[in-house]
């Protein structure tokens, strides 16, 4: 049996959704966008959200609004996907990279408040694949230093932090839409703020910096022209994306039961087995599960990528953990100690893992994990 590692929930209703967009002619950044932002912050507890057109740039633009430019370091987890750091580098800043916590995989505090320097900006938590990071002990941090924070919450749609929904915790919180995630919108992403002034110039921003968007021009009675009083990017999303994240808003409580149940399941099958590390979470945390992450400790009697390469040749497709971005070529020289990175990078790998996996198809993974490392025990 052929097992898919990961595909999107789609609830039937999106191309209906979309087809409707099409039909009105506005196809572009428009009313869509509008209902999908208001919709989307309802949801995640913000005074408002900024649709664009992915995680990448939405982080970018967070970081720039907070004041992040060419000079300035921001201290970033390596162990994250490369756009967490790419998105500083964009800006002409500098990501300086911590260590994680080994238990969560996520930003170390500890960790990094040691690579604060005297030209350090703002410090990026990631709520790794869905799990929230510790975020009052960094509220706390970047208070006592006067930084900025803003928020990776690429995986993080529908987490809670202490019962409060990432996305209503601090100044900014930016989301992927990637069909990758929890809910998609093929391409996109989304920051969520509490201060509207922030806001209003986001959405500038991501349009040029344009002072009047496209919306309010078409609805004016006269004639008018837009201005650009700043320079600005082009991270738009059209409202054919936000007529389908607004169907998948509807069917996000269904898609994080269905992973937590899932989830459940590999808890239970592999609780048993000495050299397998299921995911740890905090009493604080309620993760999306975004994707289901175990750890082949060592002395095992199967490595992590021999582990996977027995899977996949027998159709079972799985992923290496999170990456560690200091030992990628794009990021090349990083003296500091990070360890649990490291070791992290080295033992983790991601099982198949989304809302419509079966119960057969899932019966299948686990039935040949426990094969794999029960034969090789032996």
């Amino acid at each position: 049996m052929e097992v898919p590692f990961a595909k999107p929930t789609l609830t039937g209703e999106e191309g209906a959704a979309v087809a409707a967009v099409i039909a009105s002619g506005w196809v572009s950044q428009g009313p869509k966008v509008q209902e999908f932002e208001r919709r989307f912050a309802e949801r995640v507890g913000a005074a408002e959200a900024i649709a664009v057109s992915n995680c990448t740039t939405a982080l970018s633009l967070a970081l720039h609004v907070a004041g992040v430019g060419p000079g300035d370091e921001v201290i970033v987890p390596s162990l994250s996907f490369i756009a967490t750091a790419n998105s500083v580098w964009t800006l002409g800043a500098t990501p300086v990279f911590a260590d994680v916590d080994p238990l969560t995989y996520n930003l170390d505090v500890a960790a990094a408040e040691r690579a604060i320097t005297p030209k350090t900006k703002a410090i990026m938590p990631v709520h790794q694949v869905g799990l929230p990071a510790d975020m009052d002990a960094f509220f706390a941090l970047a208070d006592a230093h006067d930084l900025q924070i803003v928020e990776d919450a690429a995986c993080a749609v529908g987490a809670l932090y202490k019962g409060r929904p990432i996305g209503s915790l601090g100044p900014s919180a930016c989301f992927s839409l990637h069909p990758r995630k929890v809910i998609t919108t093929g391409e996109g992403g989304m920051i969520t703020t509490q201060d509207a002034e922030q806001a209003d110039r986001m959405r500038k921003l991501r349009q040029h910096a344009m002072d009047l968007s496209d919306l309010a021009r078409h609805s004016a009675k006269g004639v008018v022209f837009e201005g650009y009083p700043e320079r600005g990017f082009n991270y738009r999303m059209t409202d054919m994306q936000a007529a389908l994240g607004l169907c998948q808003l509807d069917a996000l409580d269904g898609i994080l039961a269905s992973r937590a149940r899932l989830a459940a399941r590999y808890d239970e099958a592999f609780a048993a087995v000495p050299f397998l590390r299921t995911p740890y979470e905090p009493e604080y945390a309620q993760r999306t599960w975004q994707s289901y992450c175990v750890r082949v400790l060592p002395g095992a009697p199967v490595e992590r990528t021999e582990l996977m390469q027995l899977l996949l040749d027998e159709g079972i497709p799985t992923r290496r953990g999170v990456m560690a971005i200091h030992h990628e070529g794009a990021y090349p020289g990083v003296t500091a100690d990070l360890a649990h990175t490291d070791a992290a990078a080295a033992e983790v790998l991601m099982l198949p893992l989304f809302a419509d996996l079966t119960d057969e198809q899932q019966d299948r993974v686990i039935e040949r994990v426990l094969a794999h490392c029960t034969a090789l025990a032996a």
